[in-house]
C-alpha cells in the first residue's frame, strides 16, 4: 500500500491514461510499420518496436498495480504535533547552520527539485515521529547529519 496525496494520486492516472490512449497505439502503429517490412527473422526494427511495446505494457501493469494500492491521504485530518507522510518539515542543519524544508511523500510523488522526499530515505525515516524542537541525528550516505525540527505544517 502506497500513501500519497490526492494530487500524487490524479498524477498516477493521468499518466495512466496517457500510456493507454497515447502511446499504446503509438507502439502498435511501430510494429505494424515494421512488420510491413518483410522477413521477420531479420527485421531489427520489428524486434525494436516489440521490445519497446513491453516496456510500455510493464510500465502501464505498474501503474495500474500503484494505482490500485493506493490510499489517499486526507489532509484535512493530519497533524502537525509530529512529522509524518504529507507533512512538510523546516529544519536547520545544525554542523552548517543551513535551513532546508521538505515534504515527505511517497515514493511515487517523490521530486527533490520541488523540495518533495520519499518517506524511504534515511532523512525522511530519521524525521517520522518527531517533534518541533526535538534534534536527530541521522546517518546518510555521506556520514551523519544533526538536524533541528524548526516547524511542521501540511503540505
Amino acid at each position: 500500500m502506497a500513501y500519497m496525496s490526492q494530487e500524487g494520486y490524479d498524477k498516477l492516472v493521468a499518466e495512466l491514461h496517457r500510456l493507454e490512449a497515447v502511446e499504446r497505439p503509438k507502439a502498435s502503429a511501430a510494429i505494424a510499420e515494421a512488420r510491413e517490412k518483410g522477413d521477420l527473422s531479420e527485421n531489427s526494427e520489428y524486434d525494436a518496436a516489440k521490445e519497446a511495446q513491453a516496456h510500455l505494457e510493464d510500465k502501464i501493469n505498474q501503474l495500474k498495480v500503484t494505482i490500485s494500492e493506493a490510499k489517499i491521504v486526507d489532509t484535512s485530518r493530519l497533524s502537525t504535533d509530529s512529522v509524518q507522510i504529507l507533512t512538510k518539515v523546516e529544519m536547520t542543519n545544525l554542523t552548517t547552520k543551513s535551513k532546508m524544508s521538505y515534504t515527505i511523500v511517497s515514493e511515487n510523488e517523490a521530486d527533490l527539485r520541488a523540495g518533495k522526499i520519499s518517506i524511504k530515505t534515511p532523512i525522511a525515516q530519521g524525521l517520522l515521529g518527531k517533534k518541533v524542537g526535538d534534534e536527530v541525528e541521522i546517518q546518510i550516505p555521506r556520514g551523519i547529519i544533526k538536524l533541528r525540527i524548526d516547524n511542521i505544517s501540511i503540505a
